[in-house]
């Protein structure tokens, strides 16, 4: 019997709570596209722990046209350091600035929440470490521990979604005193995938971003985990899976698993066994 938009039931329980063991698992839901690269360490952790994995993006970015961002009345070139949460950020920063042809001055600081995002500037800008800073272990937290040794000598413009800006960060600039804005570049909107999540059943699902998580709700208002194992990449991600009332079990980046493929690997060794 496959699960309802009513009575949604997307998992095989990973954990079967009558005995307390954990079941093996079989088939994982990569809420982001799938890799263009067959080298992708996604496909090693599949073929090494026999599991199935399917991607979908749960959600899709729309760019705001620089004729609408101009009515937020915000002068780019006003700022002297810029605020990134996500490689989408960075796209749609340095697309705005071209389509209003701002050129980005050579001495504009950037403050990125992990250093991934902070090596995705290179495709933009000459990487200089002494402008480009990113927090110790992709927490806010540690982001803003970077922001406050620069905060009296900067403006920072926080490069964020319509709909979806972190508001963790935007209550420490404003409790820590910086001169800050807003900068809306983008909108996120939930992708339909009803259909997969009604037709197949997942043991885990992984999530990337707060929206992929409000768009699942927005596909099944109703959604029960029922044992489903959640993974969240992010702080942010992972304070939007316990917001909206899920159990969360996989977390990265951590010190072990710097990366979802390694947070996913612990616990397929864990659950599975090593192959």
């Amino acid at each position: 019997m496959q699960p309802t938009l009513a009575e949604p039931h997307m998992v095989k329980n990973g954990v079967n709570k009558a005995d307390g063991q954990a079941k093996a698992i079989e088939r994982i839901l990569i809420t982001q596209p799938k890799p263009e690269s067959d080298k992708s360490p996604y496909f090693d952790l599949a073929r090494k722990y026999n599991v199935e994995l399917d991607f979908q993006p749960f959600i899709r970015l729309e760019g705001i046209p620089a004729r609408d961002f101009r009515k937020q009345k915000i002068e780019i070139a006003n700022f002297t350091g810029v605020i990134f949460t996500s490689r989408n950020a960075i796209d749609h920063f340095f697309r705005t600035c071209e389509e209003m042809k701002v050129s980005v001055s050579q001495d504009t600081k950037y403050f990125c929440i992990t250093e991934a995002v902070a090596l995705y500037l290179q495709k933009f800008i000459l990487y200089r470490k002494r402008k480009v800073f990113y927090g110790a272990d992709g927490t806010n937290k540690s982001m803003f521990d970077v922001i406050n040794k620069h905060k009296s000598n900067e403006k920072f413009l926080y490069v964020c979604s319509e709909n979806q800006q972190d508001n963790e960060i935007v209550n420490w600039l404003k409790a820590n005193n910086c001169e800050y804005a807003l900068a809306f570049m983008y909108r996120t909107q939930s992708n339909d995938v009803k259909d997969l999540l009604t037709q197949k059943e997942y043991d885990i699902i992984c999530f990337f971003t707060p929206s992929g998580v409000k768009s699942l709700f927005d596909n099944l208002p109703k959604y029960k985990q029922n044992g489903t194992v959640i993974g969240a990449f992010g702080s942010n991600t992972s304070r939007a899976v316990e917001e909206a009332g899920l159990t969360l079990d996989i977390k990265a980046p951590e010190p072990q698993s710097p990366s979802m493929v390694a947070a996913l690997e612990k616990f397929l060794a864990a659950v599975n066994g090593k192959k």
